[in-house]
């Protein structure tokens, strides 16, 4: 049964909690410890990051683009991009269509 709302660490200083998703839409929050990296990475999916406290730095198409508290940043689908906490920070992603393989990290196996 999956477990939503629950927080999972899902790599060194980061955790995130996947809220209960619609059809073709989820979110999740995001800790991240100030220098935490969430390596690069892409997806067909498009993603909203908004930025609840703290500041984020975000590398996309080789550009640098920092948001701090009450900005977000906009990341199309297939988008390579990485993140760095620049300090203690937690984010609210949106994507769509729903991401099963974040799904399936909160599914028991059972």
């Amino acid at each position: 049964m999956p477990r939503f709302e629950e927080w999972h660490t899902s790599g060194p200083g980061i955790e995130r909690k996947i809220f209960t998703p619609g059809k073709t839409i989820m979110s999740m929050m995001v800790s991240l410890k100030n220098g935490a990296v969430g390596k690069a990475h892409s997806h067909p999916h498009e993603q909203l990051t908004f930025v609840v406290s703290g500041r984020l730095q975000l590398e996309m198409n080789g550009e640098i683009t920092v948001a701090g508290a009450g900005e977000q940043f906009v990341i199309p689908g297939d988008a390579v991009h990485e993140v760095t906490a620049l300090e203690d920070t937690v984010v609210v992603e949106t994507f769509t269509p729903l991401r099963a393989d974040l799904l399936a990290t909160i599914t028991d196996a059972e």
